[in-house]
Parts: C-alpha cells; structure tokens; sequence
C-alpha cells in the first residue's frame, strides 16, 4: 500500500479512491481562457489539474487561478526554482519539477524549505524521451525507474518525503512494466499514464491498455489520459476506464454491435442514454439494443434496458419487460428508475 500524500483537499495513496488529473492546454497567463478549461474539467469529472507555469506572468495569473480554482492545481516548473516557489506562495498544491533540471542543490532545498512550509507534494519522474544521458545504456525500463529515484534520493537527502512519482513512457510495455517495478521499489504514490499517447483513438487504445492493467494489479493512486486535443476527453475516457474496472461509481452503458435485425440506430440512442444520465453519481448499467430476438437476453446483466421494436422501445428492469414506449417518451421513462 502507498503511502498517503494530501494535494488540497484531495487525499491519493492508501486506500484513497484513484484521482483523475488533467492538464489546460490554455496559455498560464491567460486566467480567463485557463479557468474556463479548468472549469469545464471539473464538470467533466477532473479530481485535479495541471498548469504549465514557464514564466512569472504565469505565476501571477496562478494567484488569481488557484482562487477560483473548484479543484487543486498543480503547477508544471522547468528550469527556474524561483518559479516553483512563487507558484507554491501562490496557491498551488503541487509542483511537478525535475531537481536535476533546477540547479544546484542549494536551489533545490529552497524549493523544498517553501514545500514544506505549505505542506506541498512534489511529484518527481521520467519520462522515456527526457532520460540522462548516463543513464541511456541502461535497458529503458530500469533507465525510467533510477531516472525517477535519482530524483527522489535527492529530495530525500534533504528530509523531503511528501512525494509522487510517474515513470512515463509512450510505449505500453515499457510503461507497464516501469510501474511494476518501481511499485516494488517504494511505498511513494504513483501518478500513472501513457506519455506522448496521441490522437483520440491511439490515445484511448494505449492508455486503456495500460492504465487498465496496472490499475487492476492495484498499481496507481492518480491517472491521466493523455491526448492530442481537448483535454476534456481525458477526463471522460478516464472516468469510463475506473467505473469499467469497479474504481469509480458511474453510468456503464451496454449496447450491441447491431446487425440486420437492428430496429433503432443504437449508436445514436446509446450517446442520448449517457449525454442525459452521465452526471449519475450511483453504479448504473443500461443497456440499449437494436432488437428483441436476443436484447433482453443480451441485456440481463444491466440494471435498466431498453431494445427496439418497429413502433419504438420495450423497456425492461432486472431483466423483466415493464412496458413498450414510444420514443419520445422512452427516455423520461428510463429516468424514473433513477429516482
């Protein structure tokens, strides 16, 4: 079990629930632009986020930011220590630095005397396209994990422990294994994801693949899925990945491949299903079928369904029929069940 490390009011490690994080691809400086992503993130389901502070036009507008903020930020420094302090006198609840890439040590327990002050976690890592060079023969694998734990000794030279760690890689198999073995290496929480994952669909395959698997092992206390584009969507496909795995409570909807039997666009009438319930805070299964010859069948396991017919939908609960509906009426029928 990890250990427990407070970011805000959001506690991750131990028996904690797992964390989604996100991060604004918005300009820092812009307040405005970056807290209504922030803000549509949290809708979405976002436990934290990340915010990229390169300059101290950043930092001023992380004041204003981290105020407004419905859910801890996290602030992204390289380079200039005096960036990470300002961000941590600021409001952020977590900085993500590199300790190799901030100086000399002497920068670096400035950090680290402002971090503890504010009580804030320091979440250290590698990625596998930023590993040292003196460590680049060391098979990638065991490259990400001494990279990570290089900085770590670091911190912990100097009496910090209120530590993350992330081994990234955008290879599935190296990031699945870095996260095995560094969970055998130290009892730190684990912030886990696929690096560099890409587009919607390359992102939505690897990160599913990975983040699935380690979290089933019981490997990670906060994810992200990291995509190419609105970031948004991690937070959806990240949400579906730990309601899938039992780790978050939510709407599962169930809907069939479709075939010639099909009597309704599936697609479509499963998209109305989870764009109208998907705030539901509960474990919900629905499932929606194109037909009856196998829907009720196919759908037993859900808690609600609904299944075509010629004139619009049978409605069936825990595997029963309770009526045929139209389908203007289909969907406010369903919602009774909610209450």
């Amino acid at each position: 079990m990890t250990k427990v490390i407070e970011i805000g009011k959001v506690k991750i490690g131990g028996n904690n629930p797992v964390a989604i994080q996100s991060m604004t691809n918005t300009k820092t400086e812009d307040y405005t632009s970056t807290l209504n992503q922030i803000n549509q993130l949290y809708k979405a389901g976002c436990d934290l986020v990340r915010v990229s502070v390169p300059n101290f036009e950043a930092v001023k507008s992380l004041k204003i930011i981290t105020k407004k903020s419905p859910i801890p930020v996290i602030a992204d420094i390289h380079y200039d220590y005096k960036l990470a302090i300002e961000s941590i006198k600021n409001g952020a609840k977590k900085v993500r630095i590199n300790p190799g890439n901030i100086g000399n040590e002497q920068k670096v327990k400035e950090v680290i005397k402002i971090a503890k002050e504010y009580n804030i976690p320091i979440r250290v890592g590698a990625n596998s396209g930023s590993i040292p060079k003196e460590l680049e023969h060391l098979p990638k694998v065991d490259a990400l994990c001494e990279a990570a734990l290089k900085e770590v000794r670091i911190l912990e030279k100097n009496g910090f422990e209120n530590i993350v760690i992330s081994v990234k890689s955008s290879n599935v198999k190296e990031t699945i294994q870095a996260y095995e073995k560094i969970s055998q290496l130290t009892n730190y929480p684990l912030h886990i994801g696929v690096t560099e994952a890409g587009t919607f669909e390359w992102s939505i395959v690897k990160s599913s693949i990975a983040l699935g698997f380690l979290l089933y092992r019981g490997i990670g206390d906060t994810i992200r899925v990291s995509i190419a584009g609105d970031p948004v969507n991690e937070v959806r496909i990240a949400k579906k990945i730990l309601i899938s795995l039992g780790l978050k409570k939510g709407l599962e909807v169930i809907a069939c491949p479709t075939c010639s039997r099909t009597e309704i666009d599936v697609e479509k009438w499963s998209n109305l299903v989870e764009e109208k319930f998907s705030k539901i805070n509960k474990n919900v299964k629905i499932a929606i079928l194109g037909c009856v010859v196998n829907g009720i069948g196919e759908g037993k396991d859900a808690d609600i369904g609904i299944a075509g017919i010629k004139k619009g939908f049978i409605l069936f609960y825990k595997g029963k029929i309770v009526g045929e509906y139209k389908e203007k009426d289909i969907l406010s029928e369903v919602e009774k069940y909610f209450k």
